[in-house]
């Protein structure tokens, strides 16, 4: 929280008055101060504010991206290139496993110290949230008003998100992205981005979906991280520009997966898993797509199964 001391009044008419005698005194002779140009303040950065849980979050500022400490651009995010392996363990905090360039791991479980140690390692570390559902085991639950909770989305303690109120989200999901810029990710994957297409309790349209995932994606890229749409294969033409990278689950499956190849064809990683499918019944045709496949079992801890 920032805190202001309070001034006397008649304190700051004398430093007023004197600052403007030296100023004037100081403008009869010569200067060299603007000999580089003028003087350009730096942004202030604004320490991210605590929230009870018990009450609803208003955003004291703008909804827009943070600007960086500097006042220049981000950098420019990470693109992983298609055939990257990966792991993907989001059972715990990460674990040591196979010994591949990319981690997918959660990002509120694991610590800075985890992201520094995959680092250490020359990989990669993207940070897992849930960016479509409410989740009642997530430290910041309290920050959700009930009117943006909808239907259960099938797994235990999460519900859909109306999307359609990004005044709301959007703070949530920028202090979530803001804790994984402070871990040090190197990307997000924001899970449940295709609300539209499944029972939420609202009206969700396509444009509410392609709305807040754009919403996203600039909420990543103005912190300097990469993003990946996670699944919503129909809309993969519309986003594919405003993504670094795709994240499909049983494409091989459903027989969808050829819908990935934009982001192939645009030189970003399909990183792609299946659960129930034998390596052998959708290895071949990953292989001639480009997409970075493997086995993994439905709770994602570390056994996996690559092509």
């Amino acid at each position: 929280m920032n805190r202001t001391l309070a001034r006397n009044p008649m304190a700051l008419l004398c430093t007023a008055v004197t600052l403007l005698l030296l100023a004037t005194a100081c403008s009869s002779g010569p200067s060299d101060d603007d000999a580089d140009g003028p003087d350009t303040p730096r942004p202030t950065a604004t320490p991210s504010p605590s929230h009870s849980p018990s009450t609803t979050p208003k955003p004291s500022r703008p909804a827009s991206p943070s600007p960086s400490p500097s006042g220049s651009a981000p950098a420019k995010p990470w693109q992983p290139k298609p055939g990257t392996s990966w792991q993907w363990q989001l059972n715990g905090r990460v674990q040591d496993g196979p010994d591949v360039p990319v981690y997918d791991i959660d990002g509120f479980e694991n610590t800075a110290a985890d992201v520094a140690k995959l680092h250490s390692r020359g990989r990669k570390a993207i940070c897992y949230i849930n960016a479509g559902a409410w989740e009642n085991f997530r430290p910041d639950k309290g920050d959700f008003p009930a009117a943006v909770q909808g239907e259960n989305n099938g797994w235990e303690g999460e519900r859909w998100l109306d999307i359609r109120q990004i005044d709301v989200l959007r703070p949530l999901m920028e202090r979530r992205f803001d804790m994984c810029k402070e871990k040090g990710f190197d990307a997000v994957e924001p899970d449940l981005m295709d609300g539209y297409l499944n029972k939420t309790g609202f009206p969700l349209k396509a444009a509410d979906q392609l709305a807040y995932n754009r919403m996203l994606s600039g909420i990543a890229h103005a912190r300097g991280l990469a993003v990946g749409l996670k699944n919503d294969l129909q809309q993969i033409p519309e986003l594919v520009p405003a993504f670094d990278f795709a994240v499909n689950e049983q494409c091989a499956q459903y027989d969808e997966c050829a819908l990935l190849t934009p982001f192939v064809k645009a030189d970003k990683a399909v990183f792609h898993v299946e659960y129930e499918l034998p390596t052998k019944d959708f290895c071949a045709e990953s292989d001639k797509l480009g997409l970075s496949s493997m086995r993994k079992n439905l709770k994602l801890d570390v056994w996996r199964q690559p092509c």
